[in-house]
């Protein structure tokens, strides 16, 4: 599969998860597995999970499948899950406690 840029990715991940834009601004879509963030480039997931930190509830990140082992050794802590560009779970999501 072709690597997406990051505002055809967003219009990807929308289509395939069934999600909105986020209208607070804290995640890029909205969908009913949670709030979600997508980085199509490796250099942006580090923004990006930092992005989900300030989010309540389950927050997930949307990468590239062949991204995986960077974007999981920076989800330690998070409680982010991971999904790829199929919206298939590559690591599952937490509920965050307070």
């Amino acid at each position: 599969m072709a690597r997406y840029d990051q505002d055809a990715f967003v219009a990807h991940a929308q289509q395939i998860l069934s999600a909105t834009p986020d209208s607070s601004g804290q995640a890029d879509l909205v969908s009913e597995r949670g709030s979600i963030v997508v980085a199509a480039k490796p250099e942006d997931f580090k923004k990006a999970f930092k992005r989900l930190k300030k989010v309540q509830g389950y927050r997930w990140i949307v990468i590239h499948r062949e991204d995986l082992f960077l974007a999981n050794t920076l989800s330690v802590g998070t409680k982010a899950g991971i999904l790829d560009e199929d919206g298939k779970v590559l690591k599952a999501a937490d509920m965050p406690r307070k």
